[in-house]
């Protein structure tokens, strides 16, 4: 599953020149936000460096530490380095990120944080980022539970950014949570953010858990919002095919072939289908045209056999049953030498053989049947 890494451009020139409302009597506020568009316009950390010791400056009494309005920069310097700077090359002390968390949790429960929403959002955002950056890492050295955990406080920073959703979907499908998982897939699939790749994780996650029918449900849902994937038609028809519900896998045969006109898979299915609702010359033809895309395919090959030798019980006529059951020996000899452990094609050889009276074929099966059985 790709993953996305970032959650926005982060649109530091807008901000960090926009008017500092009340504030800009302050010299030392003018330095600080002049370093933060220095950094904007040439990308060298020496600015955030400069910016952190100017804000730094302004916060020395208790009345500072007090002030919203320096507090709000500090926490826009603060969050900048920590998303910034991920390789710490400016020497941030270790525990520099969890101050910055607890800042801006301190700053976004202040009453009076209205005033400075915008600010304060850049700063949730750069923490968000953090956050997510932190759960990669933590995915890549397979530590899934520590990369749920900062997926969700990604998450509690960048409520409205719905990918997140699926990073933790994804950590807890991989940490074996697998209700936790397709809940927030299912958060996912909706007409706004919905995706292929979500609405098969999610159906493939109910079928681990043993529920086809919400795994049905889900991939049902997608295709109404993706009406063009064909992934998704596949996925349906597969589960009808496994499940041998037949009559709801038939409507969906002409929208498949037509989808996947050289997918031997796909026309093995559609055969099958059609064979197990009695339209054997539909399965004939299908089971063919499997075979003509892929000639090493076992399951064609015999299940034609099988049909033949079907047919040549049901014909009324000598001549027509013997020229069926000879048809049929023929594709399951094949079939026998794509898959010579088969006890199943040699049990079928063997009354095709009987009745037709071929002792040396029929003496050659029973002696290769009880090489396999005993």
């Amino acid at each position: 599953m790709k993953l996305s890494r970032k959650i926005i451009t982060l649109v530091l020139f807008g901000l960090f020149t926009a008017p500092l409302t009340g504030f800009c009597q302050s010299e030392a506020l003018k330095v600080v936000v002049n370093n933060l568009a220095y950094y904007k316009q040439h990308s060298e950390l020496k600015y955030l460096a400069n910016a952190k010791k100017s804000v730094d400056s302004l916060i020395k009494t208790r009345s500072d530490s007090s002030s919203l309005g320096k507090n709000i920069y500090k926490a826009i310097v603060y969050s900048s380095i920590a998303y910034i700077d991920s390789a710490n090359k400016l020497n941030q002390p270790d525990n520099f990120f969890d101050q910055t968390v607890a800042l801006v949790n301190r700053l976004a429960a202040s009453k009076k944080i209205y005033k400075y929403q915008t600010e304060l959002n850049f700063s949730k955002r750069c923490l968000a980022n953090v956050f997510i950056r932190r759960g990669f890492d933590q995915t890549r050295h397979l530590d899934f539970n520590k990369a749920v955990e900062s997926f969700e406080s990604a998450q509690a920073y960048a409520p409205n950014f719905s990918q997140i959703n699926a990073y933790i979907a994804y950590a807890n499908t991989r940490a074996g949570r697998l209700p936790e998982a397709v809940k927030f897939y299912n958060t996912l699939i909706t007409a706004d953010s919905v995706k292929t790749e979500y609405v098969i994780a999610a159906s493939n996650i109910y079928k681990t858990m043993g529920d086809t029918s919400k795994a049905l449900d889900i991939l049902q849902k997608g295709r109404r919002f993706l009406p063009a994937d064909k992934s998704l038609m596949l996925e349906e028809a597969n589960i009808y095919n496994n499940k041998k519900d037949y009559r709801s896998l038939e409507p969906m045969l002409k929208g498949l072939l037509d989808s996947y006109p050289n997918d031997a898979e796909v026309y093995f299915i559609a055969g099958n289908c059609y064979d197990h609702l009695d339209q054997a010359d539909r399965a004939e033809s299908l089971y063919l045209r499997s075979i003509e895309l892929n000639s090493s395919g076992y399951d064609p090959v015999y299940n034609l056999g099988l049909l033949y030798l079907k047919r040549s019980a049901n014909n009324k006529n000598a001549a027509d049953a013997e020229k069926n059951r000879l048809v049929a020996a023929q594709w399951l000899q094949k079939a026998y030498e794509m898959a010579p452990k088969n006890v199943n094609t040699l049990k079928l050889l063997q009354l095709i053989y009987a009745k037709n009276g071929n002792e040396d074929q029929l003496n050659y099966i029973n002696y290769k049947l009880q090489q396999l059985t005993n």
